[in-house]
């Protein structure tokens, strides 16, 4: 879960270094479809120009583009960038630019929904990023931010033993500060195979923790649960 950061730009070494084994992760989250239930229902994206901010290898862009109008992906990390073409590759209306949560290659008002998961927003530290979704984001359009919740289940202590500078409380009361509603959900990992669910972890863990967490995962899925803040802009006011 260690990150760092490279002039305005926040290494993943998950999927940076390990882009096979994160695409293995991302098919094992969310199996009960909980998270992208209340990502649907707190920020609608029927019809909606979709932003998601930070896409990695682009896992999320065809799922919205089942929906939305347009999406587009951006993400700083060029080896990323061109995963994302290749999976979007035949959807008319999805594209992926390089570019950072600091400074999105994108115009004013140009977007319904800004979308970021466990990306650059983790806290203080974080307004550039803040003021760049809503700079893009139209009147009435809607910033959520997903992150796993680092209160909840096992998985939640694995990431504190893993990154002990990490202050959950202080992350919430900061989106608070900023307007952001929360809402909490539950959801499972569920892996393929153990060898799978191993390799994932050592990716998010230290080594000591992860094998602490595999040792204390006897099946194949996890509890896993995340914080889905959101907050919507204001309509009817002047922009600065």
């Amino acid at each position: 879960m260690t990150r760092h950061r490279s002039g305005d730009v926040i290494e993943s070494p998950n999927i940076w270094r390990w882009p096979e084994v994160y695409e293995r992760e991302n098919e094992a989250q969310d199996a009960t479809g909980a998270l992208w239930d209340a990502v649907a229902e707190l920020a609608p994206h029927d019809g909606a120009d979709v932003v998601d901010v930070g896409c990695g290898d682009g896992w999320h862009l065809p799922r919205f583009a089942e929906r939305a109008r347009s999406v587009t992906g951006v993400e700083p990390h060029g080896p990323l960038v061109e995963r994302a073409r290749v999976r979007i590759a035949g959807l008319a209306h999805c594209r992926v630019l390089p570019g950072s949560a600091a400074a999105l290659p994108l115009d004013d008002d140009s977007a319904d929904v800004v979308h970021a998961r466990t990306a650059y927003f983790f806290g203080p530290g974080c307004e550039p990023g803040l003021a760049e979704a809503s700079r893009v984001l139209r009147p009435g359009g809607v910033l959520v931010i997903v992150d796993l919740d680092a209160t909840r289940h096992s998985y939640g202590a694995w990431m504190r033993a893993s990154a002990p500078r990490y202050d959950p409380a202080a992350a919430e009361r900061f989106f608070a500060d900023q307007g952001f509603a929360l809402r909490r959900v539950d959801t499972l990992w569920r892996f393929a195979d153990r060898t799978t669910l191993g390799d994932v972890l050592r990716i998010e863990f230290t080594p000591a923790v992860a094998r602490r967490a595999i040792d204390g995962t006897p099946g194949l899925t996890l509890a896993v649960g995340y914080r889905v803040h959101t907050r919507r802009e204001p309509v009817g006011l002047l922009r600065p």
